[in-house]
Order: C-alpha cells, then sequence, then structure tokens
C-alpha cells in the first residue's frame, strides 16, 4: 500500500469516477449518547437483536440466519421495530467515515448498513434516496425512491428524478423517511432474486453507474450474501471494478476478489482517512 494509491482513491472519490461502497465497518467509531459503539460485526448486531443473549451457533454464524429464527417466532414487525428503535431512539455520533462523506459529499454513495448516518450527512443538501425493499406486493421493482428537498422526504417515480442531485442508495434499508429492512433469510432471497432481475435498481442508476470503479470500505467479502449484492449492485463498472481495503485479507477474499476484478488494497479505514486528513491541512 502506498500513499501514492490512497491519493489517487481519494481523487477519485471526490471527482465521481470513484463510488464509495460502505460496509459495516464504515460504522466503526460511532458510539450512542451512553458512550457504547454502534454494532458493527454480524455478531454484535445478533446479540443486540436478541437482547444481548447468544444465540445457538448455527445462527450466530450469519444474521439473516438469527434475524429469519426471530421473524418465526415473533412476526416481521418484530425485526422493524428492533432497527428503526436501534437507528432512531438511540442518537448516534457520526463515525470518521461519515464525516469525510459529509466533507467532500459524493454524487453516489452505496450504504449496505441500515442506520440514518449517510442521510444525516447530507441534511442539509437536496438528493435522492433509493431504499431497498422486499416482499412487497403490487410492483415488480425492489425499490423506493423518494425526493429530499432539503428538508422533508416525498416519494417519487422514476421520471421525476433530478439527475443533477446526489444519489444515496440503502440497499438494506433504512428508518426514515419509511421503515423498510432487508433483514432475514426470506428478505434477502427476494431481494437477491429481483436484484439479478434488475429489478432493484433504478434505470438512472444503471446509465449512471456505467464504466466506474467502486471503492470497498468496511466490507467483509466472506459470506456469499454480501458478496451477490455486491456483484449485482456494481454490475456494468469498469475493468477493474475497483478497490477493497482490507488490512488483512482472507484467502477467500484474496480468491474472490481476483474472480471479480477488484484489486485488495491492505490497509485500514484509518490509513485511508489520515491521508485524507493530511491533504486538507
Amino acid at each position: 500500500m502506498s500513499t501514492e494509491t490512497l491519493e489517487m482513491l481519494l481523487e477519485g472519490v471526490e471527482s465521481g469516477t470513484i463510488i464509495p461502497y460502505l460496509g459495516p465497518g464504515a460504522l466503526i467509531g460511532s458510539l450512542d449518547q451512553e458512550g457504547r459503539r454502534a454494532p458493527v460485526t454480524q455478531e454484535e448486531l445478533i446479540l443486540e437483536l436478541n437482547h444481548g443473549q447468544p444465540m445457538p451457533p448455527k445462527l450466530m454464524y450469519e444474521f439473516p440466519r438469527a434475524a429469519m429464527n426471530l421473524e418465526l417466532k415473533h412476526g416481521r414487525s418484530y425485526l422493524q421495530r428492533f432497527f428503526s428503535k436501534l437507528y432512531t431512539e438511540r442518537q448516534w455520533s457520526r463515525s470518521p467515515v461519515h464525516e469525510w462523506i459529509a466533507a467532500i459529499k459524493p454524487a453516489y454513495v452505496i450504504d449496505i448498513n441500515r442506520d440514518t448516518m449517510l442521510q444525516d450527512s447530507y441534511a442539509a443538501v437536496p438528493h435522492t434516496l433509493i431504499c431497498g425493499i422486499s416482499r412487497i406486493g403490487g410492483t415488480d421493482f425492489r425499490f423506493k425512491l423518494f425526493h429530499y428537498n432539503g428538508n422533508e422526504y416525498h416519494e417519487i417515480g422514476q421520471d421525476e428524478v433530478n439527475e443533477d442531485l446526489p444519489v444515496l442508495f440503502k440497499p438494506m434499508g433504512t428508518p426514515k423517511p419509511e421503515p423498510h429492512y432487508i433483514a432475514s433469510d426470506a428478505d434477502y432471497v427476494d431481494y437477491i432474486s429481483e436484484l439479478m432481475g434488475g429489478f432493484g435498481i433504478p434505470s438512472f442508476v444503471k446509465r449512471y453507474r456505467a464504466s466506474r470503479r467502486y471503492l470497498f470500505l468496511g466490507l467483509s467479502l466472506t459470506r456469499d450474501t454480501e458478496r451477490m449484492i455486491m456483484s449485482d449492485i456494481t454490475y456494468g463498472s469498469a475493468n477493474p471494478r475497483g478497490w477493497a481495503l482490507i488490512p488483512e485479507p482472507t484467502e477467500k477474499e484474496r480468491r474472490f476478489c481476483a474472480r471479480v476484478n477488484i484489486e485488495i488494497i491492505e490497509a485500514d479505514i484509518e490509513d485511508l482517512l489520515r491521508v485524507a486528513t493530511a491533504n486538507q491541512a
């Protein structure tokens, strides 16, 4: 890893040729009003979901499994209430990644977390929000579009999108302006199926993403679910597809990234932000 490489990535994000793709690690450094850390790993999120109690090992392995188990016991609304309470009732400080995003406000950001930090970072800026949805009738699409006018959101159709505004894509959902979440196994099966069929991405994003590259931040590429979603959302990119900051990549991650033309940068988010801060000084 060289400083020149990180500077190149930073310049690409600021110019819009490289699209930031935020995984759970982008939340590191965020605290609630009582000083508790935001849940980042799947295990931490499962413990939050299950009131601090561990679940059987086969459920602790992956969050969608645990969520499916509790959905079957308590209903789908149980998961919706959990996320809405976690990300609206507890006031989270902005993570260092989101401080950086808020400072430069890229034209297009993908965030697979379910919190509102990204939206809060654009609270003073009109933008378009894409919220992923699943298991819903009356539409073939697996997203909702909202226009934010600098004060509030209202739902819009694809033909109403102002393509000059920044775009925030929250494929796994968000509490606002409406609570929608992709969380359980059943949610992911439906969402990924329609994503692969082309119904999870608005047409204007398909045009915009052509020939662009991605910077994957805080994203583990060891599990099939995250890899399938990433592959479909970034379909049609330039070659190579982009760069992933992974300080200690596993062999599985190395093989996958080689197959889909992602270059691994063996550095951490902190390294990238250190260079960004030095450039601003």
